[in-house]
């Protein structure tokens, strides 16, 4: 079948079985690779994507879903002159990432999570990312990036 959606802010038709998922289309098809496949359970959240504006686990979403949708992948959230979307630079600058595997799905976690609550506190980033998974962090330097991010992200 073909699907049609916005990846990236391009247009694209992805041809792939009806039992396709997301995660499969966006890197096998559209070699899009910065999303990961972690627990395929989406129980780690390292396959995180934006649809539509709203971060979700795109091994548990079918591809046929994604018709007419727009998808924001970690690809996606820097600017055309590879300026890092601010909250991949509070990444960077925090260090909130160790080995990386995590950190797209982390990101893309943390810009939806700033973007519906701008003001939340430490308990509440902890709270709200309870759906990704680091095994590296200790996920200190990433609570401390995301509150970061969200200052950079009203500014």
């Amino acid at each position: 079948m073909q699907v049609q959606m916005k990846v990236n802010g391009k247009a694209v038709t992805v041809d792939a079985a009806p039992q396709t998922l997301l995660v499969n289309a966006l890197r096998e098809h559209l070699h899009l690779t910065g999303t990961h496949v972690g627990c395929d359970t989406a129980q780690c959240g390292a396959c995180t994507v934006h649809v539509n504006g709203r971060a979700v686990k795109s091994c548990n979403m079918l591809t046929a879903q994604a018709q007419g949708a727009e998808v924001t992948t970690i690809e996606g959230m820097a600017q055309a002159d590879g300026t890092m979307h601010p909250m991949q630079a509070a990444f960077k600058e925090c260090h909130g990432l160790q080995c990386g595997f995590c950190t797209p799905g982390m990101v893309m976690s943390a810009v939806d999570l700033c973007n519906r609550h701008p003001n939340a506190s430490e308990g509440e980033i902890r709270e709200l990312l309870e759906g990704n998974l680091c095994r590296c962090t200790g996920y200190q330097n990433i609570v401390k990036a995301v509150q970061q991010g969200a200052v950079a992200m009203k500014a």
